[in-house]
């Protein structure tokens, strides 16, 4: 869970200042055929860059517009099936179904490209643009995009297994019922947690830490502190550079909280097994 004032990116390296004067920047994408490398002057003039207009940007919190290139337009050979993750520049790794990135209709995705001729506001004092490629959606609420599908400061975007497949290590019992409270808490943990934090040393993730190494936090909290802390973590732990973002119930219903919360808890007694899962 990432702060949205503060970070998110995508794929490969890229040189480029936050604070101060805006340079061109590469975007690399991983893809069935290869390896595509996209600077900031090809990627602003895509045949498919358009201006778009974003009514409630999750960075800013705000209406904001861009100029960007659809995300299907960089996906080429890219199935709905596929699964694809998106690196940031500080650690984030947002894991993301290929198939949303690929509608043209309903919610959107797109990769908003910043001009450094005309840099983007900061997102506050001491903090960067999200530039200069951040994934926007535009009619969000139609695919129940949650704020960690908006990475910002990306370089990198790549074809990858599953997390299923590339962490067995987080797996809940597989004796369970697929459609199981505690199989729809993994989920949820991979759609709202995974692009901060690891499990059982498990994820791509630098951001966060381990919420099942060395303890659980369901461990460590009493009560339903650990609810208060998520819903709003400054009620419980309050500083200047604190980047776990508070999580309403608009991303997270009380729900599907208990059954994130019921796949921590489940994971906490999975702790020892998981080398050998």
């Amino acid at each position: 869970m990432r702060q949205w004032l503060a970070f998110i990116p995508l794929f490969c390296c890229f040189a480029i200042s936050h604070v101060g004067v805006v340079q061109a920047a590469q975007l690399t994408v991983e893809l069935p055929d290869g390896v595509h490398i996209w600077d900031t002057a090809q990627l602003l003039k895509h045949p498919q860059a358009q201006q778009i207009q974003i009514t409630e940007d999750v960075s800013y919190k705000r209406a904001m517009t861009y100029r960007a290139v659809p995300m299907a337009a960089l996906l080429g050979g890219i199935t709905a099936k596929d699964h694809l993750q998106a690196v940031a520049t500080d650690g984030f790794a947002a894991e993301m179904p290929a198939g949303p990135l690929l509608e043209s209709t309903g919610a959107r995705a797109w990769l908003a490209i910043e001009d450094p001729t005309a840099p983007w506001p900061t997102l506050g004092e001491n903090q960067q643009s999200p530039g200069p490629f951040y994934l926007v959606w535009t009619e969000p609420k139609a695919g129940n995009i949650s704020p960690e599908q908006w990475p910002f400061a990306v370089n990198k975007v790549r074809i990858l297994a599953s997390v299923a497949e590339r962490f067995p290590m987080m797996l809940p019992d597989r004796a369970l019922a697929a459609n199981d409270p505690i199989n729809q808490g993994f989920a949820l943990f991979q759609k709202n947690c995974l692009a901060c934090h690891r499990l059982n040393g498990a994820g791509d993730s630098q951001l966060g830490p381990d919420l099942n190494q060395p303890h659980s936090p369901i461990e460590y909290f009493a009560g339903d502190y650990l609810k208060r802390y998520i819903r709003d973590p400054q009620s419980l732990r309050q500083w200047p550079q604190a980047k776990m973002p508070a999580i309403s119930t608009a991303v997270l219903s009380d729900g599907e909280l208990d059954q994130l919360i019921g796949y921590l808890r489940h994971m906490a007694q999975r702790r020892t097994a998981a080398s050998t899962l």
